[in-house]
C-alpha cells in the first residue's frame, strides 16, 4: 500500500481530521504526526493534495426550525421514537427542537456537531423524510434551537 493510500485511510478513522482537511484548517505536519502512518514529509504531502482535491463547500440546505416544549417520554408514537423510547408533547420535562426542509442524516450530524460545541446536552434524536428532531433538557431549548439553525 502506498504512503498516500495508508494516509487516506487513517484519515476516514478519524472523522474530524476528514472535516478538518475538507475545511482547509488543518496542519498538515501535526495531523501527519498524529496519524503516525509513515514518514510525516511523505504523509504529509499526501494529506496537502487529498485537501486539495476535496474541496468542501457547506451543503445549501433549506429549513424550518422551531422548539416544543413539555416533551416527555411516552408510550407510543409522537415527535421521535428510536430504540424502543418515543417522545411526545405531553406535559414532560424536555424540548424538542424540531427542523423540517431539506435534511437528512448528513444534516443531522453537522446538527449534533454543532450541539456539541455549543455544549447542550442530546437526549434524542432522529432524523427521516425531510424533518429531524433533537431532545434536549427544558434549560437548553433556546441555545440549541440557535445551534441548530446556525448548524443548517
Amino acid at each position: 500500500m502506498t504512503v498516500a493510500a495508508e494516509a487516506r485511510e487513517a484519515v476516514c478513522d478519524h472523522p474530524f481530521l476528514e472535516t478538518a482537511l475538507r475545511a482547509g484548517v488543518v496542519n498538515y505536519t501535526a495531523a501527519a504526526r498524529f496519524l503516525d502512518v509513515g514518514d510525516e514529509e511523505a504523509v504529509a504531502a499526501a494529506l496537502r493534495r487529498y485537501a486539495e482535491a476535496h474541496d468542501h463547500a457547506p451543503p445549501e440546505r433549506r429549513a424550518s426550525v422551531s422548539m416544543r416544549s413539555g416533551v416527555g417520554p411516552a408510550d407510543d408514537g409522537g415527535l421521535l421514537s428510536v430504540g424502543g423510547t418515543a417522545f411526545a408533547a405531553d406535559g414532560g420535562d424536555r424540548t424538542a427542537v424540531i427542523a423540517e426542509g431539506d435534511l437528512g442524516a448528513a444534516a443531522l450530524s453537522d446538527v449534533l456537531g454543532r450541539l456539541r460545541t455549543a455544549g447542550v446536552d442530546v437526549e434524542a434524536a432522529a432524523a427521516a423524510d425531510g424533518t429531524l428532531v433533537v431532545v434536549v433538557g427544558r434549560r437548553d431549548g433556546a441555545d440549541a434551537v440557535r445551534a441548530v439553525e446556525a448548524a443548517l
